[in-house]
């Protein structure tokens, strides 16, 4: 039996391949993170999610939402306990959490370059960390973050977000190579732009979409599902021996030059 299958983890899978596990969505009352749990529950996952806020629309299937600020180690520690007492062992766990904001890099303030290097970052470590201590123990299981396809290339304005999302990336490689041994798999998702309600301000101008749209092969800004999508394969033992890579999915986007962002905009995946 290869390290990390479910049956190793106590999960169950039915007929038709989906799983019946316990998995945290971290950031998925919104946006890409709410089509995560949305698609994962649909799956025959047992979800709960976690986020700063619970949505305003309630998650259709998911076991439960706790209120956490993701930069707040002990906090985090505390969600993910309930989770786990409220759904069992967790087999999974998802990173969707993420800020960011355009500001050029000589009017970036401490404040600013904290908020989006804690969130995106020193969350997603804090979160890692806790879950992989409970994977260990349950003999197996699987981590996944989304990045961007920023953190692979320099966008004006990004100096914080592209920094930190490079740094989960190293992180998730790193997280791999250490816990492998364990029957632990990590990986990233690194999207491009996606039509997420958070996005819209940006989308809903003509100009702005179309330079986006001429900077995408694919000639379309992705929908949350097609970030879910992939991110559920990661998950799912179909990706059993994928582990420390980041799987880009942006229509193509990174093939050609960023398109220039609007300054003073607020984005959260």
């Amino acid at each position: 039996m290869y390290p990390g299958s479910r049956s190793r983890r106590r999960s169950r899978a039915t007929n038709d391949g989906r799983v019946v596990a316990g998995v945290i969505v971290v950031g998925g009352s919104s946006g890409i993170g709410r089509a995560c749990a949305e698609l994962l529950v649909e799956r025959g996952w047992n979800v709960v999610v976690l986020d700063l806020r619970a949505p305003e629309v309630p998650l259709a299937g998911v076991e439960a939402v706790i209120e956490v600020d993701v930069r707040d180690t002990d906090a985090v520690e505390d969600a993910v306990a309930d989770a786990e007492a409220r759904i069992g062992a967790l087999t999974g766990a998802v990173h969707a959490a993420g800020t960011a904001r355009v500001t050029p890099l000589l009017e970036l303030t401490r404040k600013e370059w904290d908020l989006v290097v804690g969130v995106n970052l020193t969350g997603a470590w804090n979160v890692l960390s806790s879950v992989a201590r409970r994977f260990v123990a349950n003999e197996g299981g699987t981590f996944v973050a989304l990045s961007s396809v920023d953190a692979q290339r320099p966008v004006a304005g990004l100096a914080h977000y592209c920094a930190s999302k490079a740094g989960l990336e190293s992180l998730v490689r790193v997280a791999a190579l250490e816990l492998g041994d364990a029957g632990i798999r990590v990986n990233a998702v690194a999207p491009g732009v996606v039509e997420t309600p958070l996005m819209d301000a940006v989308l809903s101008e003509p100009e702005v979409r179309a330079e986006f749209l001429e900077h995408i092969p694919l000639g379309r800004v992705a929908e949350p599902l097609e970030i879910a999508s992939v991110v559920a394969f990661l998950l799912s033992d179909d990706a059993r021996y994928v582990t420390g890579q980041t799987l880009i999915v942006d229509g193509g986007m990174a093939l050609r030059e960023h398109a220039q962002l609007p300054a003073t905009r607020n984005h959260v995946r």
